[in-house]
């Protein structure tokens, strides 16, 4: 009887939080999801490089064209991460919080949503890449979608801007992730 008191309560612990704490808890586990995306997408970034290293330095094409299919399988594996990164901050705006914290939520699931657009982009250069990594076939298709990712990857800084100061004018309202 008592483990199942425990269990219940340890289960139940986030409805007697705070609304307060609770969005600075799907923050912090958003902010999570973002680590680890950012990691991923770094090497994703790095692979893609190498890959285009040696296509271009006229290496063997099927190494580089290799590299590029691994860049586009971690791309994917990011991106999923920031997918995860949304559903924690879905849930702030049902909170009694101030509209602030709210606001916030929604900049960063703005910047998630951007930045997810422009990552798909980027994996359909990858997978255009793969097939014609000189773009020789494709120019045209590659240059619309860097125009896209570009655009995509401006907005989502733009909104991560935005949240970042509204957190600066409201420290009272924000736990700071270290």
């Amino acid at each position: 009887m008592a483990l199942l008191l425990l269990f219940l309560l340890t289960g139940c612990s986030s409805l007697f939080q705070d609304p307060l704490a609770q969005a600075n808890d799907s923050v912090a586990e958003a902010n999570e999801a973002i680590a680890e995306h950012n990691a991923l997408f770094k090497e994703a970034r790095n692979l893609y490089e190498e890959g285009k290293e040696a296509v271009e330095t006229e290496e063997e094409s099927s190494e580089g064209a290799e590299r590029m299919a691994q860049a586009r399988k971690l791309m994917q594996e990011a991106r999923d991460n920031l997918e995860e990164a949304r559903e924690p901050l879905a849930g702030v705006e049902n909170l009694e919080v101030d509209p602030e914290v709210k606001e916030y939520a929604q900049l960063l699931t703005d910047a998630l949503d951007a930045q997810l657009a422009a990552e798909a982009r980027e994996i359909e250069l990858y997978e255009i890449s793969e097939s014609d990594p000189e773009f020789d076939n494709n120019r045209d298709r590659a240059e619309d979608l860097l125009t896209k990712i570009g655009e995509g990857y401006q907005r989502a800084t733009d909104s991560y801007s935005r949240a970042q100061e509204l957190a600066d004018a409201n420290p009272d309202l924000f736990v700071r992730q270290r």
